[in-house]
């Protein structure tokens, strides 16, 4: 082949099915330090390796002679609406993190290869940015400015997804491999390349309308990871999404459980998000905020909130839109897809099997066929 051969993308491919170079080395009966050297870039493997390394990771032998760059862990993590902090991470484990790292590169050299294809519109909205320091911290003003920015009326958001996708922002559900990672935010600084937010498909609306909010909080406060990053996202997703200003009132004169309920399907958050609205706008005391805590604990709703109060997520567009235009305008075959993206269609699946939630026929690659 006139490419060379990748080693970066060897290493995205062990890792992406769960390899150690321990164990890969010992199945295609190489020494460790053979494959520890081919990753390094030290040697470059024979035909009759690669062939091994394809057949064993389920690869095509093309894959491994793109030139594609590989990138580290995201900015942010968001995880449970929790930091990503050490601990968190060793209970997600390194190879989990390995496995969804190797899944952000392949969703980012896939994204690049589609979106060449198609005659792309400039964004219905710009995307501000606003230095977190420049503002000293103050992420309700931050949030005010993105609302007024994109001309977002006052109260509730009807669909903040479909204003995310305005801004020439990817929406994309997965799985992340069964990880406990509520979302992650896919920026390269390719122009070619659109910001892309990843959430988990398996989170309720509310859940996913947060983690939506917090990423673009990330998006447009922070250029570097800081010790603050996550409170401030978690901050701006609060004031994003529930404005003091417009939100007071909906509180009335005495905050319940049942007024917490009757507002989560107008404000389209959980009645835990709206709790600490409350309390920090000072529509409540602390008195009253910690008693209605001990009763959101006894009545078991922490975890999960009465399914009665729940709401239709929104669905992105813009995404399932292109994966459409291959599969229906061009007519894309699943073979199609496996030669353009360099890769097995049961692995195209993997990626994309939630990509698209309004498919309902879905045959060998469910989403693009």
């Amino acid at each position: 082949m006139e490419s060379s051969f990748n080693s970066n993308l060897l290493v995205i491919a062990r890792q992406a099915r769960g390899f150690s170079q321990e164990a890969l080395s010992h199945k295609i009966k190489i020494t460790q330090g053979y494959l520890s050297k081919i990753e390094n870039g030290l040697m470059i493997p024979n035909d009759d390796v690669v062939k091994k390394l394809s057949n064993i990771l389920d690869f095509p032998i093309s894959y491994f002679y793109q030139s594609d760059r590989i990138y580290g862990q995201p900015l942010s993590v968001h995880t449970n609406t929790k930091p990503f902090s050490m601990t968190r991470k060793q209970k997600l484990g390194e190879g989990v993190l390995d496995i969804v790292n190797a899944q952000n590169n392949h969703h980012i050299m896939n994204i690049s290869r589609l979106m060449k294809g198609v005659n792309w519109h400039e964004p219905e909205l710009p995307l501000p940015y606003y230095d977190i320091d420049e503002y000293e911290g103050d992420t309700q003003e931050i949030a005010a400015l993105v609302r007024r920015t994109w001309r977002i009326p006052r109260g509730p958001i009807q669909n903040l997804t479909e204003y995310i996708e305005r801004a020439g922002i990817l929406v994309i559900w997965c799985d992340f491999n069964g990880a406990a990672i509520d979302g992650m935010t896919l920026l390269v600084h390719n122009k070619s390349i659109p910001i892309t937010i990843l959430l988990n498909h398996s989170q309720p609306a509310d859940r996913m309308r947060f983690t939506l909010a917090h990423e673009l909080g990330h998006i447009v406060m922070h250029s570097i990871a800081t010790a603050e990053m996550e409170k401030q996202a978690n901050e701006f997703a609060n004031a994003f999404l529930m404005p003091s200003a417009d939100i007071r009132r909906d509180f009335g004169e005495r905050v319940t459980l049942m007024r917490l309920a009757m507002l989560k399907p107008i404000w389209k958050v959980s009645m835990q998000a709206l709790l600490m609205c409350a309390h920090s706008i000072g529509a409540i005391d602390d008195v009253q905020n910690a008693s209605l805590w001990k009763q959101i604990y006894a009545k078991n709703i922490r975890r999960h909130e009465p399914a009665s109060l729940d709401f239709p997520h929104e669905l992105p567009t813009v995404f399932p839109k292109l994966l459409n235009i291959y599969s229906e305008d061009y007519k894309y075959s699943v073979e199609d897809f496996s030669k353009t993206l360099h890769m097995m269609p049961s692995y195209i699946e993997k990626l994309y099997w939630f990509a698209d939630p309004l498919k309902k026929q879905r045959n060998n690659l469910r989403v693009v066929s």
